[in-house]
């Protein structure tokens, strides 16, 4: 064997193990995946569902094992869609919806639906422009938060066969056009000019009220004062009584003197009078009242 025919064969020995050790590499790094914990990887095998690779390492069969698609789990919002709706009272509304999803199962999302986001705002659309031509514009207004849970659920439901999870639905605005505005703001206005009327009047009869039971409370505490009086007046009555049953015509005399400067004690303190006519015998009243006082007769 000669010089050149020993080295051909050295050289052709290498070459092979050469070749073999850089297809060992080769399927090493085909045959390992590494998965982001965000992601997952569909994998096929001559153009067929083969697998869903999860995050971390994962192994396949390299050169018949390909990893397809990479989708991300990661939740996902929808663009800001605008669509045009009428309420059941016949008002034009454009509400604003933004809807929150992730893909949980990506074999169906990658085999059952081309465009994930266009079939989702499709789908919201119909939804919401069904949900408020149930609605009078009031409550939409009122029952936002109703018609949101509504959507969630409705979309949940529409988008389960694709591998999806609805997330959050929200409805971001409601807009009216100007007519519809400005008969919204009539109406407002007149709502409140009732209401104010409402109260004034509500206002009127409490002072009524309050006073005729002011007035009421008046006559009882008079009506009261006088029954105190007449028990007072028939006391004093029954007490002269028994005085004029004990001591006689004296007691009578007395008290008949006694109301009698009483009277002239009235007369006296009068406003506006400077002269007093008195009777002839007022000072014997006088007279009498002080013998009685005394005990004479």
């Amino acid at each position: 064997m000669t010089l050149e025919q020993l080295i051909d064969t050295i050289l052709n020995g290498n070459l092979v193990l050469l070749l073999l050790a850089a297809f060992i590499i080769i399927s090493i790094f085909l045959g390992v995946r590494i998965v982001p914990q965000s992601e997952k990887f569909v994998v096929e095998r001559f153009g067929r569902l083969r697998s869903v690779l999860g995050p971390g390492i994962n192994f396949v069969i390299p050169f018949l094992d390909r990893v397809r698609h990479k989708i991300s789990v990661l939740e996902r919002q929808l663009p800001t869609a605008h669509q045009d709706a009428i309420t059941s009272d016949n008002v034009l509304v454009q509400v604003e919806t933004s809807v929150f999803y992730r893909i949980i199962e990506p074999e169906k999302t990658v085999y059952r639906i081309r465009d994930v986001d266009a079939a989702i705002a499709t789908t919201v659309a119909g939804i919401v422009r069904s949900g408020i031509g149930e609605m009078e514009l009031d409550e939409v207004q009122s029952n936002r938060q109703h018609l949101i849970s509504r959507i969630k659920t409705q979309v949940a439901d529409a988008v389960d066969d694709w591998g999806i999870e609805v997330t959050r639905a929200e409805i971001l605005d409601v807009n009216l056009d100007q007519a519809t505005r400005d008969a919204m703001l009539q109406q407002l206005n007149a709502e409140r000019a009732r209401r104010a009327q409402v109260t004034e009047a509500e206002g009127t009869k409490r002072a009524v009220e309050l006073n005729a039971e002011a007035e009421l409370y008046a006559a009882e505490q008079l009506a009261k004062a006088r029954r105190i009086g007449a028990d007072a007046e028939a006391y004093a009555t029954q007490v002269v009584a028994a005085a004029i049953k004990e001591n006689g015509i004296e007691a009578a005399q007395y008290q008949v003197a006694l109301k009698q400067v009483e009277a002239l004690v009235a007369v006296g303190q009068g406003e506006g009078k400077q002269t007093v006519l008195l009777p002839a015998n007022a000072l014997d009243v006088f007279g009498d009242a002080f013998k009685m006082l005394k005990g004479g007769k």
